[in-house]
């Protein structure tokens, strides 16, 4: 398992003040826990930048609290971003027990090439991207593997029941749900547009009997 450290120190500034924070080049963030009382934060943004390129929702991360020994474990539970820039603008990080199990989606990544794809008549079909499971803070899987190398022709699935995820690991999804299944690429077939009644009468009318020509106005 990947070893994740980050340090942060103690907040005051809170509220709308917080933007002073962020033009000095600290990021705001909060942690919190069951049965913990909320802590107000702050981290260098370099160094949060730094770690979101590497963690996922489920990797267990040493937070360091300002002078203290002990490093609190924590999982990133939400990020806040800047709509422009994508730049993080506040972090939550949830405080784990590492006796209790927690509920977590994790993403499912493919791995190896599909023979299938030889032919160029098919194509892989992916309806699933994530995993719903159930495990112990140490045992949370960054990512889950999707091996396709057994896939050769049409029709053929992987459904969640066939996911090597190990022992530890409770998966909470549909085990019959899909992940990734052959498909054959259909081709589009233009449709022709009905040619309404009325304009086949005026067709048929011109071609039997030639133009409609205006009556002559009634003498008075």
């Amino acid at each position: 398992m990947r070893r994740l450290e980050l340090e942060v120190t103690k907040r005051d500034i809170t509220g709308k003040k917080v933007r002073f924070l962020r033009r000095g080049g600290l990021i705001p963030a909060n942690i919190f826990g069951h049965g913990i009382d909320s802590l107000a934060v702050q981290v260098d943004s370099r160094k949060l930048q730094h770690l979101l390129s590497k963690a996922g929702g489920t990797d267990l991360i040493s937070l360091k609290v300002g002078d203290s020994a002990t490093p609190t474990r924590v999982l990133i539970r939400e990020i806040q971003r800047n709509p422009m820039t994508g730049d993080p603008i506040h972090v939550d990080f949830y405080q784990v027990r590492m006796t209790e199990k927690l509920k977590a989606e994790v993403p499912l990544v493919i791995v190896g090439e599909a023979p299938a794809l030889k032919n160029k008549t098919l194509t892989l079909l992916h309806t699933l991207s994530s995993l719903h499971i159930e495990a112990l803070p140490d045992d949370l899987p960054h990512n889950i593997e999707v091996d396709i190398s057994g896939l050769e022709e049409a029709d053929q699935a992987i459904h969640v029941k066939d996911l090597k995820v190990g022992n530890k690991v409770t998966v909470l999804s549909d085990p019959d749900t899909m992940v990734i299944k052959v498909s054959i690429i259909r081709k589009q077939v233009e449709e022709v547009p009905e040619v309404k009644a009325a304009e086949e009468e005026v067709v048929e009318a011109v071609a039997e009997g030639g133009e409609e020509t205006e009556k002559a106005p009634e003498e008075k």
